[in-house]
């Protein structure tokens, strides 16, 4: 398989892997399918726009056009993105958790009132932003790299990079601090937790705070690629559900390596001369369905029997 093809599909799954373990975590440990996670991409992408721009100038006049500017905005950026996606999970937890978690039919309310959270956030960021895409400042450069006499792009490295980073400090962040334990003990077993005094309440904070960032920081990086827009969560928020979905919600290697599947299955499809881009989501969600109809559980799922 060519190198450019493999790098390309890397970083497809980069992006989307970020998207399905917020969503795959947040069900497992809170109960919830967050529908606002579009809007939270696309908030986090739009507030790394304001910040960096106002920021940009100051950074460039005082340090002028070097390497330690461009790591400078390059924090900047990333770091308002990821600032703005735990914001919203805030917002989130207090408009979409906190008044209903010990109602009936938690679930569906939720995923009800994050749907409309979603649909209010595309529109107010509609009315004031407008339509028109904005676009952020390349972090990582706009050369390329020569491995092997495959010309792999700056940008494309670093999304690749960058993802990886983040994906591997939540793991560990879940297996090795104490709220990454709790927040385990509620996906294991939600009754057990509760026995040993795991409040579903008292993870869902830091958790829809953890999804959130990873929401943006898939924002930031996206935005390295493609540009800033009010429905620019649409498709991440649908491929980063169904990638959850075949992982099996609840497990967090499941959603890595089903976004990875889902990665080259894209790339690969994009890359044949009589298919090309258009059958690439066909083909996604086709392999999607399949896995469900003779895996219904996904790829590695973890499924409550408290919640069936």
């Amino acid at each position: 398989m060519d190198l450019g093809l493999i790098v390309y599909a890397l970083n497809l799954a980069s992006i989307y892997a970020l998207m399905a373990l917020g969503i795959s975590i947040l069900w497992s440990s809170v109960g919830m399918i967050n529908m606002a996670h579009g809007a939270t991409f696309a908030a986090s992408g739009y507030a790394a726009w304001i910040v960096t721009g106002a920021l940009k100038p100051i950074i460039i006049a005082a340090f002028g056009k070097t390497t330690l500017a461009t790591i400078i905005i390059a924090s900047t950026l990333i770091g308002s993105a990821i600032l703005a996606g735990a914001l919203c999970g805030i917002i989130i937890y207090l408009l979409a958790f906190l008044p209903i978690h010990d109602k009936p039919n938690y679930p569906v309310r939720s995923l009800i009132i994050t749907l409309a959270l979603n649909i209010g956030a595309v529109q107010a960021l509609l009315w004031y932003f407008g339509p028109r895409n904005r676009g952020l400042p390349k972090i990582f450069g706009f050369g390329r790299w020569e491995i092997w006499e495959t010309k792999i792009r700056y940008d494309q490295a670093g999304v690749i990079i960058g993802a990886s980073v983040v994906i591997i400090a939540t793991l560990a962040w879940l297996r090795f601090s104490r709220r990454g334990l709790e927040v385990r003990a509620m996906m294991q077993n939600y009754e057990g937790a509760a026995y040993c005094g795991i409040s579903r309440q008292s993870t869902a904070l830091p958790v829809l705070m953890l999804t959130g960032a990873l929401a943006g920081m898939a924002a930031a990086l996206l935005s390295q690629t493609i540009f800033v827009s009010p429905t620019a969560g649409v498709i991440p928020l649908l491929k980063g559900l169904a990638i959850a979905l075949l992982g099996g919600l609840g497990s967090v290697g499941g959603a890595v390596v089903g976004a990875i599947l889902i990665g080259f299955i894209e790339a690969i499809v994009g890359a044949i001369p009589f298919l090309g881009q258009r059958y690439v989501y066909f083909a996604g969600f086709s392999f999607i369905i399949l896995v469900l109809i003779f895996r219904p559980r996904g790829i590695g799922g973890l499924l409550d029997a408290t919640r069936e």
